[in-house]
């Protein structure tokens, strides 16, 4: 019989009900097997077979569990890691991975003295706008990259009341949320830049923490611009590609999320296929002909992460997020707090 990984979940907010929850719930190489909830019982309709646990340390303790996903807040990811990994569990961890690069160092070292698998749940490297992008820039068909710029913008003109994410130090603001996935998409493409300039702002009235940034990643001969702000009504691309043969814009973002807080299951067909009306455009110039029009989004599927986590935990095959890799985020995301602060470009 194949193994099946059982596994725990530190927390049953969204990241847990939309994210994790759908993508264990439809391999069957993994039984969610306990969730905490320190007070309520919202995981019990959607997952009747999973134990309620109502303290992290009963959680990793279960000597049963294989696999615990830290999904909590920010600032407790580091030190509920290390809990799971002394426990002798394997880690999903929620992204950014930890706020400081030493104590991503010491989560890698802990990891690799106990033989344990680490990742970090960068889903959006199986977002189908960026799966897209990737083919794209590796087919040739814009020439040399000259300017890639990527947005992740919003339009929320209030400060939600209730959230972790809008209160906190400089660390709890979009840059270490949504610029979390951002930095790990351009690393993902053409690894760390030579330099970083930031800028970074609290737009809101009334906020706490910064809710617009402008990145500069710069690489030998172009620029990564990466972009998100909380008050943008009427969004542009989401990505612009500019090359010596062409320019590629891509409006509107993955839908998978949106389905999955719709309730729906990525195992549905079709799941993470874009409609028509939705594709990139591009006018380019490619081996000598002249091409003005749509180019197909390719499916996304974050379902892709937990059946890879599953061929290495199984089958010892290359994880697909590395631990290191995530590191280096937050090394980026690092240098533009210190971009920002001191008004001056950071060389990596």
């Amino acid at each position: 019989m194949a193994k099946i990984i059982q596994t725990a979940i530190a927390s049953f907010g969204m990241s847990g009900m939309v994210f994790h929850g759908p993508s264990l719930r439809v391999n069957p190489n993994f039984n969610i097997h306990s969730i905490l909830e320190r007070t309520k019982n919202l995981s019990a309709e959607a997952y009747p077979q999973a134990r309620i646990i109502r303290s992290f340390e009963a959680l990793i303790n279960q000597p049963e569990v294989d696999l615990v996903i830290i999904n909590t807040p920010d600032v407790f990811h580091y030190s509920m890691c290390k809990q799971a990994l002394d426990a002798g569990k394997h880690v999903v961890v929620e992204k950014p991975f930890t706020h400081e690069i030493e104590q991503a160092n010491k989560l890698i070292q802990l990891a690799k003295e106990n033989n344990l698998v680490l990742s970090v749940y960068q889903n959006r490297r199986w977002d189908g706008d960026f799966l897209t992008v990737k083919k794209l820039l590796e087919s040739g068909m814009i020439g040399r990259l000259v300017e890639f710029e990527s947005h992740f913008d919003r339009y929320r003109n209030y400060v939600q009341e209730g959230t972790w994410k809008e209160e906190g130090d400089k660390r709890h603001g979009v840059l270490f949320n949504l610029g979390s996935h951002m930095v790990d998409q351009v690393l993902q493409l053409f690894g760390l830049p030579q330099s970083v300039t930031a800028h970074l702002a609290i737009l809101r009235d009334g906020g706490e923490v910064n809710d617009y940034y402008d990145i500069r990643l710069q690489y030998g001969n172009f620029a990564a611009i990466l972009k998100s702000s909380y008050l943008v009504r009427e969004p542009g691309p989401r990505y612009s590609l500019y090359g010596t043969l062409g320019t590629f814009h891509k409006w509107g973002i993955d839908l998978q999320e949106e389905m999955l807080k719709a309730g729906h299951l990525p195992d549905e067909d079709g799941w993470g296929t874009e409609p028509e009306e939705n594709w990139g455009i591009i006018n380019s110039e490619w081996n000598g002909l002249n091409y003005n029009g749509t180019i197909e989004t390719l499916a996304g599927n974050y379902t892709a992460f937990y059946e890879n986590l599953y061929d290495v935990l199984v089958n010892g095959k290359e994880l697909a997020v590395k631990p290191e890799e995530s590191r280096d985020v937050i090394h980026i995301l690092n240098c533009c707090l210190q971009s920002h602060e001191e008004g001056r470009t950071i060389f990596v």
